[in-house]
């Protein structure tokens, strides 16, 4: 299993949250640390409050810096470990070692947990299921010989899973049915009394959950998506679920909800069949109780992430099934081990199933090497996948491909319209395009991929300032002075918008002005070498040349070597009659060895009589 899913370690960091879960997440890509320790146990940032996945994080970022290498060999040995860990406690509890080796080794290698393991951002995923196995393994010993002491390790080793993610807050109800099977417990009042605690565990770890996924906006409103529509979506996917670990192709990183809504046949449909396998499952469960068991295992462990509380605009995730899948594979695997089938047989069907999990799995892998491939396949397999293109944009941005990039975010806003994300991110593309139009000479095209951007996010101060400047270039000086006044009513305290708005008075014969807008542009930027040169030059344009000395000086404090401001120094001082301080002047020019006009130094060598 390590060996199949080893592909991993040549992966790198997608743009798929890894950014705001490690790589751009100061509290993270900084390691441990008291601060970050304290940030990890309050934060509810990027809409979730998983303490433990915060400090694994910061632990791989001690250890590994940011060498993606090191965060996914983490998650390959805690997926790694949940399978032995699964294995050990399924053999312990039914006393079948051959069956629950197929089940760990399909759990291990089948395609649908790729996300889970070569996902970084995901971490918390395998981490939660490393405590919820041991809260199994702890619980089975909790039941040979009860007391006080192993029940305090289960709620503590379940605390732990629900601090790494809150998937398995159904974990009481699924403990109350492998008290049935494989258990095999009696005493029904006894068994629910011993849960209590640990619902009361749950039941805070959904109060967390509620309130940081508020906090971030991420839970999805009624009247975002009516409840009918939740329920038929629940339905189709429970289906869809069974379908995709019988034939784990055509995955991808995200699935977009039917907001159109779902044909009635298919949840109806869906309904039925649900109702059928749950009736056929209870009305077997005397003499194949496995049936029971594993069905209601998926049930319950799919229950928090189904959909009726709509967290994100998936309509299912492969990563979902990290855990409910165990319950299938269970039901599955102890029902054909009873038709007393050949061995050879048995075992030639065990390793066909094993070979095809890690062939597909293998390939899988090399979807998530980076977020270009992630994306362009996801795009490949699904249809109006906004998400898909939206991201895909923000790779493809990412890496100058800005045709490519707008292109993939116009599909998102066809797609979806009202998507906020999608047009702040089109109108960042059309502004990183229209920078290196203007960069290139080609004001025209700038101009109007800034214009298109502007349409999309009207506010940004930053956009105008630099329209103002294609503006000035093109010599449409009222234009210009009017977007950068746009600009400043945004943000007053933008130095560039200042800048450009001094340049676009100059050209336009409005010294005064523009000595006001550079002055200005010094009050919010005093190191700016190009304010103090220009304004240097408009006091110089109307005769004031004290203070326009005072401004060239300024400017070679900060760089000495700055060879326009040397001369406009020598000129200053030559106009104000300091022929003996122009004369010194010039031998600062030349210690820093900068260049001066010839005509400049012998004028001022004459007025020396040198």
């Amino acid at each position: 299993m390590f060996l199949c899913f080893s592909p991993v370690l040549r992966n790198g960091f997608t743009g798929y949250d890894d950014p705001d879960y490690v790589t751009d997440n100061v509290h993270v890509n900084t390691g441990l640390s008291r601060q970050n320790f304290v940030w990890a146990l309050t934060s509810a940032h990027s809409s979730n409050w998983h303490p433990l996945t915060w400090i694994s994080h910061q632990i791989d970022c001690s250890l590994f810096g940011l060498n993606p290498a090191g965060h996914h060999l983490t998650n390959l040995l805690l997926h790694t470990a949940n399978t032995v860990l699964l294995f050990l406690w399924l053999s312990g509890a039914t006393g079948f070692r051959g069956r629950s080796a197929f089940v760990a080794l399909v759990f291990g290698l089948h395609p649908l947990h790729v996300e889970s393991v070569a996902w970084v951002a995901e971490r918390k995923d395998v981490l939660s299921t490393l405590f919820g196995m041991l809260t199994l393994l702890a619980y089975s010993a909790y039941v040979r010989r009860p007391a006080v002491s192993r029940y305090a390790l289960v709620a503590g080793l379940f605390a732990a899973s629900l601090l790494a993610k809150p998937m398995l807050v159904t974990l009481p109800l699924l403990l109350l049915l492998l008290d049935w099977w494989p258990l095999g417990r009696t005493g029904v009042r006894r068994a629910i009394l011993e849960k209590l605690p640990l619902v009361a565990l749950s039941a805070l770890s959904i109060a967390a959950t509620v309130w940081a996924q508020r906090r971030g906006g991420s839970v999805v409103t009624i009247e975002q998506l009516p409840l009918a529509l939740r329920l038929e979506n629940s339905a189709v996917s429970c289906i869809r679920y069974l379908w995709k670990t019988i034939w784990p192709v055509d995955l991808a990183a995200f699935y977009p909800f039917p907001f159109h809504g779902v044909p009635s046949w298919a949840w109806i449909a869906s309904l039925l069949a649900i109702a059928a396998v749950s009736g056929l499952a209870v009305a077997a469960g005397r003499r194949h109780p496995w049936l029971a068991a594993g069905w209601f295992w998926y049930g319950l462990t799919l229950l928090p992430v189904i959909g009726i509380v709509q967290v994100g605009l998936q309509a299912m995730a492969d990563r979902y099934m990290y855990v409910p899948m165990i319950g299938l594979l269970i039901a599955v695997t102890w029902e054909v081990a009873q038709a007393f089938l050949p061995v050879w047989f048995s075992r030639s069907a065990a390793l066909l199933v094993l070979g095809l999990c890690a062939v597909l799995s293998w390939r899988q892998i090399q979807v998530w090497e980076d977020g270009v491939s992630l994306f362009t396949h996801a795009l490949e397999v699904t249809q109006d996948n906004f998400l898909a293109h939206d991201n895909l944009g923000v790779e493809l941005d990412n890496r100058g491909r800005f045709e490519e990039a707008l292109a993939h975010y116009r599909e998102t806003l066809r797609i979806k319209p009202g998507d906020r994300r999608g047009e702040q991110n089109y109108a960042q593309a059309s502004f990183a395009k229209g920078e290196r139009l203007f960069e290139s000479g080609k004001l025209d095209e700038a101009l109007a991929s800034f214009r298109e951007g502007i349409r999309y996010r009207p506010r940004d101060a930053l956009a105008r300032t630099q329209m103002g400047k294609i503006l000035t270039q093109q010599r449409h000086l009222p234009a210009a002075i009017a977007e950068l006044r746009t600009a400043l009513a945004i943000d007053p305290t933008l130095a560039a918008a200042h800048m450009g708005l001094g340049v676009a008075f100059a050209w336009s014969g409005q010294a005064a002005e523009a000595g006001r807008a550079f002055a200005d542009a010094l009050r919010y930027e005093p190191t700016n070498v190009e304010a103090h040169y220009d304004l240097g030059l408009v006091m110089a344009s109307m005769e004031r040349n004290a203070e326009a000395l005072e401004s060239f000086e300024a400017v070679l404090r900060l760089k000495p070597d700055y060879g326009p401001a040397h001369a406009a120094r020598i000129e200053a001082l030559y106009r104000m009659g300091r022929y003996e301080e122009a004369w010194r002047a010039v031998l600062d020019a030349r210690a820093v060895h900068v260049e001066v006009d010839r005509g400049l130094v012998a004028r001022v060598a004459a007025r020396q009589g040198r």
